[in-house]
């Protein structure tokens, strides 16, 4: 263990001396208060430690102490419905110990030491085991089971495995090695900017269904796919993440509050315990593990926090279960890292950013994916990530978003001129993109309908001429249109009005199905089709527009799921009716 004496503070940087047997990343405790701290430096025997907490008061002289290990997550039973910090220190208990406000250098362990756990074994002794392979399980509520497995780099015979309740730090079995007998508990520990091993990583080809229009049918994104979500303030980044973590086809999800302002997590905070999960009836905060590290906390701290959720996700991962994480957001914690490089007098990048910005970003990043887990089953987890990008002023060409725009497959933009509009969500469907679609046509071909791609690809075509005729209409009005290019923008503001345009609030229209989403392009393109029909046949367009029949249309989406069927032939029928009404009756000499 390394013992050295601070030489320089500046700001969340401490420079000691005296530390030559410590290694790159330690973990260190400074001053007489114990702070928490990294090195992520070392010339000679001098250490350039950056510090999690805050460090008025430090000075020069003060021992600084290594612990000998790297910044690492306890991974175990207690993890789910808990609210860390950035640096897994559980907010409740330190509340315990210093009230509302945090005190520097309390040390609690992140997970529980008093409760107990039931533990089932799976295995028996004798049994031959590897890393990866599961021991047990145990009920951590009542949607999530927790498996047990054997740490990575162990692999030998059960020696002997115990069932009952333990605490998180009891042996539940030893395994026999060849280095020695391993004890194994129910948590283990893991070092955060290390990726958790695993067989294989699938490609991207099935979607993670969000129930969200604008994203499954237009921008999807796939199951251990990317995701960026860049927008100025006030365009509703934060409520599409809280959206997605509702409604995403996830088994867990992990909330990064990543340097966000208080109130934004406190939403969180009280939202999530009361948010119903529609797949079990139960608490949403029951699946989910919450990070918070908000605007107010010390500034270093955002950068670990990143590396501290990623890491308990993709330990959920490697039990099979499919992992949503969602990190709000990189640009606050791209700010940590500007301030560190800053005070370690780095040449900058752009805008004073670190040259090494999108090599950190990627390095996040490419920790998703859906992959083949470690053990001798062949079990699949995915592990999804979709991350807010805040760039000042909503300019998604500072650094930040454009690194974030080279490494993710998915891009939804976010547009404030939508979001005054009251459209929400507020994602502009004529700059965003998803680079997965051709990887999962397929799928949707397979699953939902196989008419599915031709209507998305009509959809958007329809919204891009929309774009150019909006262009005519502002330079010479409407009355300059034709009769189809007329019919062509009200099919457009249908699309934008009832189909994109989703209310999160309301019951039915807070989460759209695949099914009842093909049946309402079907429905707009089928007004489109049988309207230009008849405006062939002599019809007047302006009769056309306004149909009865489109209200009809409009409020299709507050459909009840088991009447979509009936509803939708009962709309087509008097689509036709109506719209065989408006063509004039040629009279017969």
């Amino acid at each position: 263990m390394s013992k050295g004496v601070i030489k320089k503070v500046a700001g969340p940087l401490v420079i000691a001396e005296g530390m030559r047997d410590a290694n790159m990343f330690d973990v260190v405790r400074v001053s007489n208060q114990r702070l928490i701290g990294e090195i992520i430096e070392m010339h000679g025997d001098k250490a350039s430690i950056q510090v999690y907490e805050e460090t008025a008061g430090l000075g020069p002289g003060e021992p600084v102490e290594s612990t000998g290990e790297p910044l690492s997550v306890e991974l175990g039973p207690g993890l789910i419905g808990s609210i860390y910090d950035g640096i897994q220190r559980p907010l409740d208990d330190i509340m315990k110990i210093s009230g509302n406000n945090l005190k520097r250098g309390v040390e609690v362990p992140s997970l529980k030491r008093d409760l107990k756990w039931k533990f089932v074994p799976s295995k028996t002794a004798g049994d031959k085991v590897s890393a990866g392979d599961v021991l047990g399980t145990v009920a951590e509520t009542e949607i999530v089971t927790q498996k047990i497995m054997v740490p990575n780099g162990v692999s030998g015979t059960i020696k002997s495995i115990e069932k009952g309740e333990f605490t998180v730090d009891q042996v539940v079995a030893v395994i026999e090695t060849e280095k020695g007998d391993k004890e194994v508990t129910l948590m283990q520990k893991w070092p955060v900017r290390v990726g958790r091993p695993y067989k294989k990583k699938l490609s991207p080809d099935m979607p993670l269904i969000s129930g969200q229009r604008v994203i499954d049918t237009l921008f999807p994104i796939a199951k251990g796919g990317v995701a960026a979500v860049p927008g100025p303030f006030g365009s509703g980044k934060t409520v599409v993440q809280h959206q997605l973590a509702k409604w995403a086809e996830a088994d867990i999800v992990v909330y990064i509050g990543c340097g966000e302002r208080g109130n934004e997590m406190t939403d969180v905070l009280n939202e999530f315990p009361e948010l119903i999960d529609p797949k079990t009836g139960r608490s949403l905060m029951e699946r989910t593990v919450l990070i918070a590290n908000t605007s107010d906390m010390p500034v270093a701290a955002r950068e670990a926090s990143i590396y501290t959720g990623i890491t308990i996700a993709e330990y959920f991962r490697d039990m099979g279960y499919s992992v949503a994480l969602m990190a709000d957001s990189t640009s606050r914690w791209a700010e940590a890292l500007r301030e560190m490089s800053g005070r370690l007098e780095e040449m900058p990048g752009e805008e004073g950013y670190p040259a090494y910005l999108g090599s950190r970003l990627a390095q996040f990043y490419e920790r998703a994916g859906r992959v083949i887990v470690n053990g001798e089953e062949e079990i699949e987890g995915a592990l999804s990530v979709i991350g807010a990008v805040s760039p000042p002023g909503g300019d998604i060409s500072e650094p930040v978003s454009q690194a974030t725009l080279r490494i993710v497959k998915v891009f939804w933009g976010l547009d404030a001129n939508l979001a005054y509009k009251r459209h929400f969500p507020a994602i502009n469907w004529l700059t965003s993109y998803s680079l997965y679609i051709d990887s999962m046509q397929d799928w949707f071909v397979k699953n939902v309908d196989e008419d599915w791609m031709n209507l998305r690809t009509k959809i958007m075509r329809m919204l891009q001429d929309e774009a150019e005729l909006e262009e005519i209409v502002k330079l010479v009005g409407m009355d300059a249109l034709s009769a189809p290019d007329r019919l062509k923008l009200e099919t457009a503001r249908s699309i934008r009005e009832d189909f994109l345009h989703q209310n999160a609030f309301h019951d039915t229209d807070t989460y759209t199905p695949l099914k009842k989403q093909f049946k309402m392009m079907k429905l707009i393109l089928e007004f489109y089709d049988v309207a230009l029909e008849a405006l062939n046949k002599g019809a007047d367009v302006e009769k056309l527009v306004n149909l009865p029949v489109r209200e009809k249309i409009g409020r299709y989406k507050y459909t009840d799921l088991e009447k979509i069927e009936a509803e939708y032939e009962e709309i087509s029928k008097i689509l036709a009716a109506e719209a065989g009404a408006m063509v004039p009756v040629k009279e017969e000499f």
